[in-house]
């Protein structure tokens, strides 16, 4: 696809990407969906006003594509009940006399604050810069995992940075929370074995963000809009 230089042009495009969505077809970068989204965040006047469009073109193709999806609020609940569930592990381990226990009981805490805050953090970060939210859903590539659907028409309303910023709360969450469960460990009768295990989680969780997340998920997107944040300076300047 040629890409777009006026209103009339974008019109057209994504017209004919949103009939092609209805066909049957949800490959939004065969359709040159993305390429054409490129140009318009680079312009915040023009992000401004196709947001709605955009917004429909990639809710449709999602809906489409995604079958275990569930209001946010569904999947909120679950996830701030996944948070309790490691927080009573934390409890249990201060508690029980067992050491071993104890060190299970933190272990675990710490892998389940990495999946229940990770999203949690998302939508609170989005939601404070305007952001919202469509889905909660279950998928991404093995082992599947919960994950939350961005309203599109209100990110590209949102800065560059805030947008950066929402990506980013979500892998901070993740890596904090093994090493927020090892601050208990000081307080219970836990083996040392527990709290390397701890360490080692967060360190594994780190250099995979740098060895794929940079390329493939939440660190590229916070790239991706930064670079469209200094692109929009430039335009200032």
């Amino acid at each position: 696809m040629a890409e777009a230089s006026n209103a009339e042009t974008f019109q057209d495009a994504f017209a004919r990407i949103e009939s092609a969505i209805a066909a049957g077809d949800t490959d939004l970068g065969g359709l040159g969906f993305w390429r054409l989204l490129r140009q318009v965040k680079a312009d915040p006047v023009l992000a401004d006003h196709w947001a709605d469009q955009v917004g429909r073109i990639d809710r449709a193709a999602f809906e489409a594509r995604v079958r275990l999806r569930f209001p946010v609020a569904f999947g909120n609940a679950a996830l701030a009940l996944g948070t309790l569930v490691g927080a009573a592990a934390v409890v249990l381990a201060l508690r029980v006399a067992n050491p071993a226990l104890a060190g299970v009981a933190l272990i675990a805490a710490g892998v389940i604050w990495s999946i229940s805050l990770h999203d949690l953090a998302h939508w609170a970060a989005g939601r404070m810069v305007g952001i919202r939210f469509t889905h909660s859903f279950i998928g991404g590539p093995f082992p599947p995992r919960p994950g939350l659907k961005i309203d599109y028409a209100s990110y590209l309303r949102a800065s560059p940075v805030e947008r950066a910023w929402m990506h980013a709360s979500g892998a901070l969450a993740t890596k904090v929370a093994p090493f927020a469960a090892l601050g208990f460990w000081w307080a219970s009768d836990a083996p040392a074995w527990s709290a390397w295990v701890l360490v080692a989680l967060g360190l594994v969780q780190v250099a995979t963000d740098v060895a794929f997340s940079t390329r493939s998920s939440d660190w590229k997107k916070v790239r991706r809009e930064r670079s469209v944040a200094r692109a929009h300076l430039s335009r200032r300047i």
